[in-house]
């Protein structure tokens, strides 16, 4: 995707590949910068801290976490304890695991002296093919957007939570990819992008990319969407996802869970885009069984904003004394889901349609 015209991953290699940088997404949409990480340590802050952030490209970060551990270590107790750090670094997010799993069953066999390049050359892979699967999905969920439109002959209006984009990926997206993709072919569309509190993920960083590629759009509160739906001005609503179960329930951003709710109602479309690696084969029961992260109270107590004078600063929305719980994700039940849109294609959420998947 581009930036000001010009084109962008989130995550690349450094041209002497000894490192790699990244956009830092705590700091947009009001600045734009990128960060050097030259360690695992690096790589596992950016992951906590969530300069990076989404589920696909937390797992290509892990990939390179352990690419950059092997340049200074590479004995088997080196990646052990490498691969096993890293998967402490966000609990919900089953691409991190993926990631990491992937580097250390490929490295494994492999001599000490062999890893470092080969760990090099394998998360640049995984890079690749997550730009690519993101690619497959956004041409499979347009699809979806034209036959609305080929319906409807007017302006789809699309709603989307939290951010799915290329700033989730490496790439493309998730949830917006199917979007960029019909936007290009022509398809008059309208995105309603929830602002997703507390960190915001929806007006700072979906509304920015929808800027940068000239998409139209429009940031609601996050408890407008039931509205919208109510007075027929949704025809479909797109989400990304952290994790998948077996049988088809989906954790994402809190707050899914209630527009996935808000859909059923008032018979709205409610589709979640996905790369299979996103898909937990070992849960069942997603409510039950996957972890929800807990953050930080002062996500939900302040907030940050840019400032008349040009500054971004943090300021308190709660009274002082007042408890904050911030539980990060929600899941949806199967049941609430229209359909998966995948790499290969769109399937129903159930245990039975995803056999295809595997």
């Amino acid at each position: 995707m581009k930036i000001n015209g010009t084109p962008y991953r989130t995550i690349w290699p450094t041209a002497d590949n000894t490192a790699v940088e990244i956009i830092d997404q705590t700091r947009l949409p009001h600045v734009f910068t990128t960060l050097r990480l030259e360690t695992m340590r690096d790589a596992e802050r950016a992951i906590k801290d969530m300069q990076v952030r989404g589920a696909p490209l937390i797992g290509v970060t892990g990939a390179y976490g352990v690419a950059l551990s092997m340049k200074h270590h590479a004995s088997d107790a080196a990646l052990k304890a490498t691969c096993d750090k890293l998967l402490l670094a966000r609990p919900t997010a089953v691409n991190l695991r993926w990631g990491v799993e992937r580097m250390r069953a490929f490295l494994a066999p492999l001599p000490e002296s062999e890893r470092a390049a080969a760990a090099w050359q394998e998360a640049a892979r995984i890079a690749d093919e997550d730009v690519e699967i993101n690619a497959s999905i956004g041409k499979h969920g347009s699809e979806l957007i034209k036959a609305i439109y080929r319906k409807k002959k007017a302006t789809v209006n699309i709603l989307t939570h939290c951010n799915a984009g290329w700033l989730a990926t490496v790439d493309w997206g998730t949830a917006l990819a199917p979007i960029y993709k019909a936007f290009d072919a022509g398809i008059p569309l309208h995105v309603w992008v929830d602002e997703t509190r507390p960190r915001n993920q929806g007006a700072s960083l979906t509304a920015w990319e929808l800027i940068q590629h000239g998409v139209p759009h429009t940031v609601i509160a996050d408890n407008t969407g039931g509205h919208l739906m109510q007075h027929g001005m949704v025809d479909m609503a797109i989400v990304g996802t952290d994790r998948v179960t077996a049988r088809g329930d989906v954790c994402n951003k809190i707050g899914t869970y209630l527009k996935a709710l808000a859909a059923h109602d008032n018979d709205v479309p409610f589709y979640v885009a996905l790369p299979t690696p996103t898909i937990d084969w070992t849960l069942q029961d997603g409510v039950q069984e996957i972890p929800i992260e807990e953050r930080t109270p002062e996500e939900v107590t302040h907030i940050s904003g840019l400032c008349d004078d040009g500054q971004v600063r943090t300021v308190q929305v709660a009274p002082k004394g007042s408890k904050a719980a911030n539980y990060g994700f929600d899941v949806t039940p199967a049941r609430l889901v229209t359909g998966l849109i995948t790499e290969r294609g769109v399937v129903k959420a159930d245990a039975g349609a995803m056999q295809v998947l595997k």
